[in-house]
């Protein structure tokens, strides 16, 4: 099947990408769409014909997950609240979410994409991005790696590629089954942007914004005020952005005019996990003895290779359906059975019900164990020590950009938000 570029109006231009790569169009965006609610019906599709959405994380704030297209025709969509999603849908029903499966199913599609040699930046279950000038140099092309991809995908996924995030993803969401995939240039990205709702924002946000209904909120108070287009949007005037919304308002003004961050791509590593599965009704005691046989069998993994553990994940399926997951960000990296055991033990408690199965996942490794500090250290390296922890444990509960460093720009302006700005500390400089 060929892949050239779709001459979609307003969207592609009609130049050739057969032999050679655009760096203009510089961001690929891989896209399975509702990923997240097929992977929760199972075998239980032929209700994606019908209003379904995903339920409320138990726990979590009352906004229902991803909806079904008939969902959508009624208005509904990913991060509405439920009381607003059943007055305009009394008919839609609710599907427990199941995100252990969901992150399962998405993993294989990573590695799968990570094995054409896509350095893939996950945004959420069912969405990628990755660069696409390193692999222009292996396949000959944008559209031969868009063929690539799609091929090791496979239906229904899709793929498109643009100058940025926006670009890429609204190109992928434009798509169509059996049709080459979407390439948006340079001079269309101006006025893709310009036409894109607000809503397109929508998971762009980062650590600024919470994801759920912080974020949902801030798109709805930028329509309550009149802001419909990204276009809208990019002819504020960035002091009146700032002043009303702050650092996440001036994010979103900056991914409205274009200007997106490099794409920070994960370090593939090899998965650690350990799966347990539960006699019917286990609870208590029985629960506390499944949690240390996996923590002893997670700490006999091969692949550890004897390195600390500084961030688990505990998953179960649930008896009545779905899934549940609970992150455990170790205060140090660490391999005793028995602090594993104190710290995690505790999230056996927020389980919502009865569970089937239970496992855990080592999210991130620290050191490896068994390194002797030396026996006196100066006061100087004793805090420079403590802070270097600190920020790796933020690092690992909160992302990256949980620890900020202030850059002087203009220290005389008389507008606060332009003496200084915030940018993360660079590799190697949090110890």
């Amino acid at each position: 099947m060929s892949m050239a570029a779709t001459p979609v109006p307003g969207l592609t231009s009609s130049a050739p990408y057969t032999n050679m790569c655009s760096i203009a169009v510089t961001t690929a965006c891989a896209l399975i769409p509702r990923l997240s609610l097929t992977s929760a019906l199972g075998e239980r599709r032929e209700m994606l014909g019908r209003p379904v959405a995903l339920a409320p994380e138990p726990g979590g704030p009352q906004i229902v997950g991803e909806a079904s297209g008939a969902a959508e025709a009624f208005g509904v969509r990913a991060g509405m609240r439920l009381a607003e999603a059943l007055s305009r849908c009394p008919a839609l029903a609710l599907v427990a979410a199941d995100p252990v499966r969901a992150e399962a199913v998405w993993e294989r599609s990573l590695r799968r994409m990570e094995g054409l040699g896509a350095a893939v930046e996950p945004a959420r279950p069912g969405e990628a991005f990755f660069a696409l000038e390193p692999l222009c140099g292996l396949y000959g092309s944008i559209a031969a790696v868009l063929a690539r991809a799609r091929r090791a995908l496979g239906p229904p996924a899709r793929l498109g590629a643009g100058p940025n995030r926006l670009c890429a993803h609204a190109a992928a969401t434009r798509m169509r089954a059996r049709r080459p995939a979407v390439i948006v240039t340079e001079p269309a990205a101006r006025r893709l942007l310009a036409g894109l709702p607000v809503a397109a924002l929508r998971d762009r946000l980062g650590d600024e914004l919470r994801r759920g209904w912080e974020e949902a909120a801030f798109i709805d108070s930028l329509e309550r005020l009149g802001v419909r287009t990204l276009g809208e949007l990019a002819a504020l005037p960035a002091e009146a952005v700032a002043d009303r919304f702050g650092e996440p308002g001036l994010r979103a003004l900056r991914l409205a005019r274009g200007v997106d961050e490099p794409l920070r791509p994960r370090r593939p590593n090899e998965e650690l996990i350990e799966r347990l599965g539960l006699p019917e009704a286990a609870s208590g005691q029985q629960l506390e003895r499944a949690l240390g046989l996996l923590i002893e069998r997670l700490l006999a993994h091969p692949a550890r290779a004897g390195r600390t553990i500084r961030r688990l994940r505990l998953e179960a399926r649930l008896a009545a359906g779905g899934g549940w997951r609970s992150e455990v960000v170790l205060r140090a990296a660490l391999a005793s059975p028995e602090r594993l055991r104190l710290a995690i033990t505790p999230r056996l408690g927020e389980l919502p019900g009865p569970a089937t199965s239970l496992a855990l996942r080592a999210l991130e490794l620290g050191p490896e164990a068994g390194d002797q500090a030396p026996l006196r250290r100066s006061p100087s390296e004793e805090r420079r020590g403590r802070l270097g922890e600190a920020v790796r444990q933020a690092r690992a509960a909160a992302g990256r950009d949980a620890i900020l460093q202030v850059i002087e720009v203009d220290p005389r302006s008389r507008v606060p938000e332009r003496r200084a700005i915030l940018t993360p500390f660079p590799d190697g400089a949090d110890g």
